[in-house]
This record gives C-alpha cells, sequence and structure tokens, in this order.
C-alpha cells in the first residue's frame, strides 16, 4: 500500500545529505568541542562551521547570537525564563498570545506561579493577533513579548515585523517563536525586530534533539542550564556535535532550495484546499486562505470526529494530524481553534495536512480521492448529520420548487 506523509509540522524525514554529513562525528570525528586536544577541536571547528550557517539563515549580525539547544521547547523555556529572570527588577509583566504553542503558553504559566504577570492577546477568526492590543497591553513593567512567527496548527502568519516594531518603541525585549516557519520562509531576525528567536532542526529536514536560540548582541538574558561554560557561558552541557553539525547542513540546503520550494508547497496547498472545500459540504477552512505557510492545510469537516477520519486515513496509507503532535493525546478542543471562536464541536472535527518536499500532487489527489468517502461513510452513523442533511435536503427543495414556479 502507498503511504503519503502530510504532517510535516509535526517533524520531517532527515534529508539524506544531512544524514551523512553527521555520519563522522558518530564515529571518528566523535570528540568533545571543549576539550583541547585534535578529536576535541576537529568537533569544535564543525560546530562553529554550524553556527555560522543557522546564523545565516537566520539573518543574524554575528554567529555568536546563536546558542544551540535540544530543541524549540527549550528554546522558548530559554528565552522567556531568561529574560524574565534577568529583568525582573525592572518589571514583571510578559505579553503573548492564546494561540501560542504549549512551549510558551506552559512557561508563561510557570511564571505567573513565580509572580509574574501575563497578557494573553485575543486573536481574530482567522488567529491574527492585532498589533494594537499588543501595544495597548503594554505598561511601565512589561519586559516581554513573545508572539509566534507562524501558527502550528492552523499556519497562519502574524504580523511580526509590525509587533517587533513596538516592541523596539517601547523597549520591551521581543521573542519569536519561529519553529514552524525557520527554513521553509524567509527570516531575518534584524528585519522583525527580534531579540530572540526559537528555532528547531527536525521541522527543516534535520535531526530531532537539537534546535538553536537567537539572541541579539546586547539583550539581558541569564542561563536556563547551569554547568559547564559551553555556547558562551549560556547553555551549560556538552554539546550535541553530530545533532548540530546536521541543523547546520539542514540550514545551508534550506537557504538553497527555500524560495522555490515554498512557491511549490503554495501551489500543491491551494489545489489542495480548492479540491477539499468543492468535494466535501459541511466543511470549513481554518486560517487563513494565503497569509499562512505554504504547506499547511487544516480544516473542520463537520459532523465528523477529527481523530475517527485519522484513523481511516491511516488505513489508506496516509498520514495527518488534527492539530499539534505535542497535544495528539488529550481530548480537550484546539486551544488555537477555540481562541479563533470557532465551536467546540467543530474543533474536535479538525484535520491538519502539512506537506513537505516529497509530496507530489499525485499525493494531493489521492488525498482528494480517497477523504470524500471517509467522511461520507462516518457521517452516515452521526444523527447530528442526518438531522442536518435533512434540514439541508429540505432548503433545496423548496429553492428548487420557487424556480420552477418562475
Amino acid at each position: 500500500m502507498k503511504r503519503i506523509y502530510l504532517d510535516h509540522a509535526a517533524t520531517t524525514p532527515v534529508h539524506p545529505e544531512v544524514a551523512k554529513s553527521m555520519l563522522p562525528y558518530f564515529s571518528e570525528r566523535f570528540g568533545n568541542a571543549s576539550t583541547l586536544y585534535s578529536y576535541g577541536q576537529e568537533a569544535r571547528e564543525a560546530v562553529e562551521e554550524a553556527r555560522g550557517k543557522v546564523a545565516l539563515l537566520a539573518g543574524a549580525q554575528s554567529p555568536k547570537e546563536i546558542i544551540f539547544t535540544s530543541g524549540g521547547t527549550e528554546s522558548d523555556n530559554f528565552a522567556l525564563c531568561g529574560v524574565a529572570w534577568a529583568n525582573q527588577k525592572k518589571g514583571d509583566h510578559i505579553i503573548t498570545s492564546a494561540v501560542e504553542h504549549h512551549a510558551v503558553l506552559n512557561t508563561c504559566k510557570f511564571l505567573q506561579k513565580r509572580g509574574f504577570k501575563v497578557t494573553y492577546l485575543p486573536v481574530d477568526h482567522y488567529g491574527f493577533v492585532d498589533p494594537d492590543d499588543v501595544k495597548k497591553a503594554i505598561t511601565n513593567k512589561t519586559i516581554l513579548i513573545s508572539i509566534m512567527h507562524a501558527n502550528n496548527e492552523v499556519g497562519t502568519m502574524e504580523p511580526i515585523a509590525e509587533i517587533g516594531k513596538i516592541a523596539k518603541e517601547n523597549g520591551v525585549y521581543f521573542h519569536t517563536d519561529a519553529v514552524q516557519s525557520f527554513g521553509h520562509i524567509p527570516i531575518r531576525a534584524e528585519e522583525l525586530k527580534a531579540d530572540l528567536l526559537s528555532a528547531s532542526a527536525h521541522k527543516l529536514y534535520g535531526p530531532k534533539g537539537v534546535g538553536m536560540l537567537y539572541i541579539r548582541k546586547g539583550t539581558k538574558i541569564v542561563p536556563f542550564l547551569y554547568g559547564g561554560e559551553q555556547e558562551n557561558k549560556r547553555r551549560a552541557s556538552t554539546e550535541n556535535v553530530a545533532g548540530i553539525v546536521g541543523f547546520g547542513k539542514a540550514c545551508e540546503i534550506a537557504e538553497g532550495t527555500m524560495t522555490e520550494e515554498s512557491r511549490r508547497l503554495a501551489t500543491l496547498r491551494d489545489k489542495f484546499i480548492k479540491g477539499i472545500l468543492e468535494k466535501i459540504e459541511f466543511i470549513q477552512l481554518n486560517g487563513h486562505p494565503t497569509k499562512k505557510l505554504p504547506g499547511n492545510v487544516n480544516v473542520s469537516v463537520k459532523y465528523v470526529e477529527g481523530e475517527s477520519m485519522l484513523l481511516k486515513l491511516d488505513g489508506k496509507g496516509i498520514c495527518a494530524s488534527s492539530g499539534s503532535a505535542c497535544t495528539s493525546s488529550i481530548l480537550e478542543p484546539s486551544h488555537v481553534l477555540t481562541a479563533m471562536d470557532v465551536p467546540p464541536d467543530v474543533a474536535h472535527s479538525s484535520l491538519r495536512f502539512t506537506l513537505g518536499r516529497e509530496n507530489t500532487e499525485e499525493d494531493v489527489d489521492y488525498v482528494l480521492e480517497v477523504l470524500p468517502d471517509i467522511v461520507k461513510g462516518l457521517r452516515l452513523m452521526s444523527p447530528l448529520y442526518q438531522k442536518k442533511r435533512g434540514s439541508y435536503k429540505e432548503i433545496c427543495q423548496i429553492n428548487q420548487e420557487g424556480k420552477d414556479e418562475d
């Protein structure tokens, strides 16, 4: 049976060239990058070369502004806690949005329990944060604003440059979680006015277990981990050399292919959206139709449980999701869709398809062929659908009778 992977927002397969670049650092170049002899210096050279590649893709002014971490979650925790603890004499107020990844939201809750105040900004029905709401929420105690670059569930791209400008004008540090967008669309930290930016290697065909936090020079922040003096004394722990090398290679590949690949995926995405809206009734697109990540398609298929559709799709060889992989075992409706005023029953019927480099037009055609029949079969067992369908037929019949009389 053909297998089609459409959950690239959860993770991506390691690019063959990335895997190849990593292999020597598991064996003959296994040295600890903090040691002074040749094995260690080989590892150190590889780490710094990778740092330069990541810095280039992030639009950093210097490779020294890149700190390697274990992934996006640690980077988000580091950004929020590190800035909060370093600046608590100045203020205790943080601004974020209701649709952030749980790596940000749960860190904010952690900080609230320790005396910090957090404002959770609402979003509109597309998932956009209003920059004016950001401006109004700033007080003389505000020390940090954290708004994601692009949403991991619905793909909506936030007005980050505008928000960054507001933060800059008010002397407030600005962090953006760019885990979903980094390596897929152009990002220049300087242009976004970001003081801190998080990313993770496994979202752009690199290995799991390695990420980075961009920290603009001059940003007041304290370490999140304590121990040795690695990463310019900002992140203790022996460097994951093989992972860092792979991250650097993934960034190098993305730098050269991102523009063309983004255009290709956007074309596939638009075909997918058009087809799915035409072939299935009582369905809605979640997130903005165009101001979104090029590979993201999030829909709610009303009167059908998302989990039921996922199981049926998996039986046909199609891997998708109903939201964030980090909350896939939670039965509560998506906090992102809820914040967008999507009713709980409709949120429970959501499907997220996220396209990647190996997906083709034939893959999209196959899903568009299979999914309508899956939905039809599941809806036959739904009393809510049968009731709604009956009302729908009655309206159509009345309209047709009116046309016949004319």
